[in-house]
């Protein structure tokens, strides 16, 4: 593993490389990450594979948050590497066959095809009304494939939190979604696993492998509070709001934690502190333009206006 600058090479050990990119893209440093990225040479198949896939959850994520659209050739060319090395393992044993690689990749394509129903023309929509009722059903499938073969118990905990994010934002199955979290925040709490998938608020953050995972933690908290929220119970929201921000600036996710505090600046708002609300999340704004997260600056900057974040999506009518 050698990183090239100029005539220079310096030998990195391919670990630490993705570990330093990993905390250069939760932190809101995309471009740099990927720069660091594509700078690496690699020699064998799995390590080309791995550092195409680190690339494309850089451009996820950079969609994401900068409403870029760089994810697609990103993972397009993930899918070669993963190709190559796969058939280089042709006819060895299983357990050699990388499966945490093809599920990785087949996870980040999941979170592609989800943000695609939940961007719509470069604004944030939820709920099944005006879509393809195919397209969510067929990202069920996927996220149920993906927990059946998920490798171990953190990454089928990042399946369990996409179902229950397509059943909140593309179903509008309110009554469903919960027990998916739950699902997803005991896997979170448990860490077990060798690796993680980490995955995004609605649809927010992407996946990095160490044993525990604070980000799916911190997302199954944001949306088990949110329903709190929506059912009155404004002291349980708190609670796991506050504890998901603490979780999300632990881990050192930059926009993940702006985002995080919008919400509790909407519990401001509703227990009647409109100014406290108001200065919080003109900070907030700031920041967000700061760091170029253009979909968090727009949501607080909404919420300037008077729109709830909070607001779930309408069911689809009957016959629609």
């Amino acid at each position: 593993m050698t990183n090239t600058a100029s005539t220079l090479r310096t030998a990195v050990p391919l670990d630490e490389l993705i570990a330093a990119t990993r905390e250069l893209r939760i932190g809101g440093h995309w471009e740099r990450a990927t720069r660091l990225l594509d700078s690496a040479e690699a020699t064998d198949p799995r390590s080309r594979a791995r550092l195409a896939l680190a690339a494309a959850e850089v451009a996820l994520e950079s969609d994401w948050f900068r409403g870029t659209a760089l994810a697609e050739p990103r993972l397009a060319a993930a899918e070669e590497f993963v190709e190559v090395l796969i058939t280089s393992l042709d006819g060895k044993p299983a357990d050699e066959a990388h499966p945490d690689i093809r599920w990785d990749l087949d996870f980040l394509r999941l979170r592609h095809g989800y943000l695609g129903q939940v961007r719509v023309d470069g604004a944030f929509r939820v709920g099944p009304d005006g879509k393809d009722p195919d397209a969510p059903a067929a990202l069920r499938t996927h996220a149920e494939r993906l927990r059946g073969q998920a490798p171990d118990d953190v990454r089928r905990g990042w399946a369990e939190m996409y179902l229950g994010l397509v059943a909140d934002n593309l179903f509008a199955e309110r009554d469903i979604a919960p027990g998916h979290y739950e699902a997803a925040l005991r896997a979170g709490e448990a860490g077990e696993a060798g690796g993680t998938a980490e995955a995004g608020a609605t649809g927010e953050t992407g996946g990095s492998h160490d044993s525990g995972d604070d980000l799916l933690v911190r997302e199954a908290l944001r949306h088990l509070g949110d329903h709190d929220h929506d059912h009155g119970d404004h002291a349980r929201a708190r609670e796991r709001w506050s504890r998901a921000t603490e979780l999300g600036a632990r881990a050192g996710t930059v926009p993940g934690t702006l985002s995080q505090q919008l919400l509790l600046a909407v519990l401001a708002r509703d227990a009647g502190d409109e100014a406290g609300a108001v200065a919080l999340v003109r900070e907030i704004a700031r920041w967000a333009g700061a760091i170029g997260a253009v979909t968090t600056e727009a949501q607080a900057r909404g919420f300037l206006a008077g729109v709830d974040p909070t607001a779930p999506p309408a069911p689809a009518e009957s016959g629609s």
